[in-house]
């Protein structure tokens, strides 16, 4: 396999997780009956750029089907990040009912509802025609396509063009990064700016955050790559922040490289700094990081076990991708966590993809009154625990096993 970047060969191995389904591919009732397909989910290192890539088993409309059932609203504590978002850039870039923001992969609303609400006209280029509809109930113009060059060029020359582009985690999500960089660039008004969040590969790696690797997420992203890969495609960094969500993530600020006005923030060259210092360009960096996701596996089974063994009631809470890698990866099944709470109605009554652990709404958690609550989206802990406060009635703990296992 060569770089999805740069098309050196890729020789330097990250992770191997085994092999999994999609981790959004829920399944049905009725699919229960028949086979899924399970991909290699195993992870390289590109020792010229440094981007961190799964191998290409599944394309982009396998993944990201009809039926998507991410829906980015369930969460609270991400609705208020967007809203913040959104107070922060009409601020910051001086937005006005003249100007015209985008997001790409809008999902099912989240973020433009609250540009809308605003004043500031938008429109949203999302693929999934189960969140776009969402997006649509919203009041939310949405392209139901898939960003790249050539859609750009088009929306460009129909008048189209953009102050602000929005793109919150999706740069992870694409096949064709080059494609999808480059059409920010065509995209973009000469003074627009582009964001762009994903999880920092710098806090994956040291938080051994391993279960957010799946399928889905092509690429793992340090600012030392994307840095190189916008330059590649004509967009130019100036500005980055560090943030709490998604267990550590960036916001990149870029501008179009030929017409951009913004200057070069310090933040940007310290944050590039701390990666050469961390090694994030040296292959030592990336060993060893195997043997820590097998000693999360190892212990979480072995708790599960003991538990059963015990008599222990199990349940679980978030139905998430990276809950799905780690069911997968540690052969986890409704043996050992018979359900799983989650909040999405587009998830209820469905199952896990890989495990087949049966998808639940809360009422279960209530009339089960389990032991032990297994949190799998480690990194929405904070905001879980008091909205399922009421466990605690019955003298229940809560259980999280990233980065490692500990009982709360």
């Amino acid at each position: 396999m060569k770089c999805r970047h740069c098309g050196a060969p890729l020789t330097l191995p990250f992770i191997d997780l085994g092999a999994a389904p999609p981790s959004n591919a829920y399944l049905t009732a009725d699919a229960l009956n028949g086979p899924e397909t399970w991909y290699p989910l195993r992870v390289l290192v590109c020792t010229t750029c440094w981007l961190v890539q799964t191998e290409d088993h599944a394309g982009r409309e396998e993944l990201f089907s009809a039926d998507y059932a991410y829906f980015s609203s369930t969460s609270t504590s991400w609705l208020a990040h967007a809203k913040g978002y959104a107070e922060a850039m009409t601020a910051r870039f001086g937005l006005t009912s003249g100007s015209m923001v985008v997001e790409i992969a809008a999902n099912d609303g989240y973020l433009l509802q609250y540009v809308k609400a605003l004043g500031i006209p938008c429109y949203g280029i999302e693929p999934t025609a189960s969140t776009a509809a969402a997006a649509r109930g919203k009041g939310i113009e949405i392209d139901e396509r898939f960003f790249g060059v050539a859609l750009a060029r088009e929306l460009a020359a129909a008048g189209r063009g953009a102050d602000l582009m929005a793109a919150n985690n999706v740069l992870a999500h694409v096949p064709d990064i080059n494609d999808f960089a480059a059409g920010f660039a065509a995209l973009l008004k000469p003074a627009g700016v582009a964001t762009f969040e994903f999880p920092h590969l710098l806090r994956l790696v040291q938080e051994n955050q391993f279960d957010t690797i799946y399928h889905e997420h092509y690429s793992y992203l340090s600012l030392t790559s994307v840095a190189r890969i916008f330059e590649a495609n004509g967009l130019r960094c100036f500005d980055v922040e560090e943030l709490p969500t998604h267990g550590g993530s960036l916001r990149v600020y870029a501008q179009r490289a030929d017409a951009g006005p913004h200057e070069m923030s310090p933040r940007l060259a310290a944050l590039l700094a701390r990666e050469a210092d961390a090694g994030m360009t040296a292959a030592a960096f990336y060993s060893g990081f195997q043997p820590r996701a097998e000693k999360v596996k190892d212990d979480l089974v072995a708790f599960l076990i003991d538990a059963k063994r015990q008599g222990l009631k199990v349940g679980a809470y978030g139905a998430a991708a990276k809950g799905n890698t780690l069911m997968n990866f540690a052969g986890i099944r409704p043996d050992l966590v018979p359900y799983v709470v989650d909040r999405a109605a587009a998830k209820q009554g469905k199952f896990m993809p890989g495990s087949r652990i049966p998808i639940v709404d809360e009422e279960q958690l209530k009339a089960d009154r389990p032991d032990i609550v297994l949190i799998l989206p480690w990194n929405i802990r904070d905001e879980v625990m008091p909205q399922l406060a009421y466990i605690r009635d019955w003298k229940a703990r809560f259980v999280t096993a990233v980065p490692e296992l500990a009982i709360v």
